[in-house]
């Protein structure tokens, strides 16, 4: 890789709310920024929406190459492990396609009253907090994604404080030491293989029992280290994810109220706005890195085989050129086609879940707290870092 000197990366948020200045700029200056990333590698970033769309698209850049000795990566932790989101082609669709036979629109349309029962349940027990404060992501941002992601998987839920923290580990970049990050690893994987001992034992209707029938069954072809990363995979997405985006949405919302109140007027607006938060406001910036196998040409500069590109979401979700108005906040936008849960290949599995979880928790708790305020500054609202997801980590609320 050659040109100007790689800048330093993450780069620093200013607000909560609001990604770094500098993707701004870069998605006018070039289509490719050298970026040094914190593992000490070098990368391109990715900025411009046309730019993200093609990397992700593109079967030239390999997920599978990240965890070839020596490839560049994007942490100091080595992430050599074979989830659904670490295969190419023809791997990944054979797995895949697997998993889609059960995670299918219908399950996720059968939960959505177990969403509203766990919503309504949560929303009980803030109703009684004393004072009438809470930190509304320990009271619902978090539990809320936990609570539906176990009853999904069939994960104990009385489990879920542990496999919380070593989910914190797991997504960690920087918060965390390497020790630390690669001891979650390895104890979600014998969490995982001893969840599946027992489903094959005693198999229920979850989806965790349903992906272990299939992997035993002859057409199956599921490995028993692809079955439990993947059973991985999920119970981390499935939650983190979700949490940081109701975190955000709320905090955008509540920081925005003319749109608020709109919403709160025109309640058939939600799915749109659901769709509007998760552009502006979504639970991480970047996707996971990805190798070029072969020299491919990106917005007129070349990226060289071997070399890796950082595709930014968040950046392509704020691009001029593709979204009119990109820094605007309007819940009326009826352009959806954001880059929050990826596209191509790697398109997010769960994101039917999240949009249901995300449209259910904020409709439920505008409607039942209308007085509900920010109780804090915004630039006093703490967030996540050195993480591969991003969030909110506590949102102080009054009403």
């Amino acid at each position: 890789m050659t040109g100007a000197e790689p800048q330093d990366f993450p780069f620093e948020r200013t607000s909560p709310l609001h990604p770094c200045p500098h993707y701004a700029r870069l998605r006018e200056e070039a289509a490719l920024t050298a970026v040094r990333m914190p593992s000490g590698d070098v990368g391109h970033l990715v900025t411009r929406y046309e730019d993200v769309r093609s990397v992700l698209s593109d079967p030239r850049f390999s997920r599978a190459a990240t965890m070839a000795d020596g490839a560049p990566r994007y942490g100091p932790a080595p992430q050599k492990f074979k989830t659904l989101l670490n295969m190419d082609d023809p791997e990944h669709s054979r797995v895949r396609r697997l998993v889609s036979r059960e995670f299918t629109v219908r399950r996720v349309a059968g939960l959505r009253p177990r969403i509203q029962e766990y919503t309504d349940r949560l929303l009980d027990e803030m109703a009684a907090t004393p004072g009438r404060e809470i930190d509304l992501v320990k009271a619902v941002a978090f539990p809320l994604p936990v609570l539906m992601i176990c009853e999904l998987l069939g994960v104990p839920f009385e489990d879920r404080e542990q496999f919380a923290e070593w989910s914190d580990a797991f997504m960690a970049i920087t918060a965390r030491s390497v020790e630390e990050i690669l001891a979650a690893q390895r104890a979600l994987y014998v969490y995982l293989s001893g969840l599946i001992v027992a489903k094959r034992e005693k198999p229920g209707q979850d989806l965790l029992s349903a992906l272990t029938q299939i992997s035993d069954s002859d057409d199956g072809r599921l490995s028993e280290e692809e079955l439990t990363f993947l059973g991985v995979s999920l119970l981390l997405a499935g939650h983190e994810t979700t949490a940081n985006a109701i975190g955000n949405s709320m905090l955008a919302l509540l920081t925005h109220p003319e749109q608020l109140e709109i919403l709160r007027k025109e309640p058939e607006l939600m799915p749109g706005a659901v769709e509007e938060l998760l552009r502006l406001f979504p639970p991480g910036d970047e996707t996971l890195l990805r190798i070029a196998l072969e020299d491919v040409e990106v917005g007129g500069s070349l990226v060289r085989a071997g070399e890796a590109v950082l595709p930014s979401l968040g950046s392509a979700n704020r691009d001029e050129r593709h979204f009119e108005s990109s820094e605007v906040f309007d819940v009326r936008r009826q352009q959806v086609d954001h880059m929050t849960f990826g596209q191509g290949a790697h398109y997010c599995l769960g994101s039917g879940l999240a949009r249901a979880e995300l449209q259910i928790v904020i409709e439920s708790l505008i409607t039942r707290f209308p007085t509900l305020r920010l109780n804090a500054k915004l630039e006093e609202i703490p967030r996540h870092t050195g993480r591969l997801v991003h969030g909110v980590s506590r949102l102080p609320v009054a009403w």
